[in-house]
């Protein structure tokens, strides 16, 4: 009888470069199904202003940004604009909404090369200790609130997630977000594309600090609720939440 011949084993680098290509691969699995589609993408601004110069700041963003929005040379408009007001202060986030990567490909030289943005920038630079962006994706189930006049507070939580969770993430937050939707305004809910990836953020308007105290004490009585935060928050390595005060020209205010 003939020796069974055994298969040479593989070497341990090939299966750790196969489980890479899984990790991959359910990585962009997680980003097509998470994501509302390539229509639009979004830019996320954080301005850190001196103390001394925000009253020059606002007026330098309120007149630029306002001829902007009514540039018909220029494809981008303005989601919102907000100065926060419990958290980092002196700080404020503008979202600018872009066609899709190409759309942001074509707007930002464009932008660049402009007289007009070039003056802006200049007067602007003074007034910033320091200034950040990152492009940001909607998810599917949660779309960007259109332009409207609620009044009140708006607050802004950010998540860093482990990596590999979104997907999960995603999956939870659809269940919780039908229970939250009862009490409030849900505005916005993006996953870093380009910057600081992992992360996610949430954006929520509340007519007041204690309007929010009431809304999140309900949430917490319904089940799926609390059921939703008990899966999430093993996701998270970090956590933030700041409240935001809407500028006077910005879309959602």
């Amino acid at each position: 009888m003939a020796p069974t011949r055994q298969r040479p084993k593989r070497p341990r680098w090939t299966a750790k470069v196969e489980e890479r290509r899984r990790q991959a691969t359910r990585v962009v699995k997680a980003i097509r199904r998470c994501s509302g589609g390539e229509k639009y993408i979004h830019e996320l601004y954080k301005h850190r202003v001196k103390p001394d110069r925000v009253d020059e700041y606002k007026s330098l963003v309120a007149q630029f940004y306002d001829s902007l929005a009514k540039n018909p040379d220029v494809d981008i408009k303005l989601t919102g604009s907000w100065e926060v007001i419990v958290g980092e202060l002196d700080t404020f986030y503008h979202v600018w909404e872009h066609s899709g990567f190409h759309g942001y490909d074509e707007v930002v030289p464009k932008m660049a090369a402009s007289k007009e943005y070039q003056d802006f920038a200049a007067r602007l630079a003074p007034t910033l200790v320091s200034r950040s962006s990152q492009l940001i994706q909607e998810f599917s189930f949660w779309p960007s609130s259109p332009p409207k006049v609620l009044g009140g507070i708006y607050e802004m939580r950010t998540y860093s997630l482990k990596p590999g969770s979104l997907l999960e993430w995603e999956q939870e937050w659809r269940v919780g977000l039908e229970a939250r939707k009862q009490f409030v305004e849900p505005i916005a809910a993006f996953f870093a594309q380009v910057g600081e990836l992992h992360q996610v953020i949430h954006m929520w308007h509340y007519d007041s600090m204690e309007s929010r105290k009431q809304m999140r004490q309900r949430a917490w009585e319904i089940d799926t609720w609390s059921n939703t935060v008990a899966k999430t928050v093993k996701l998270t390595d970090h956590m933030s939440a700041q409240i935001l005060s809407p500028l006077p020209f910005s879309p959602l205010r």
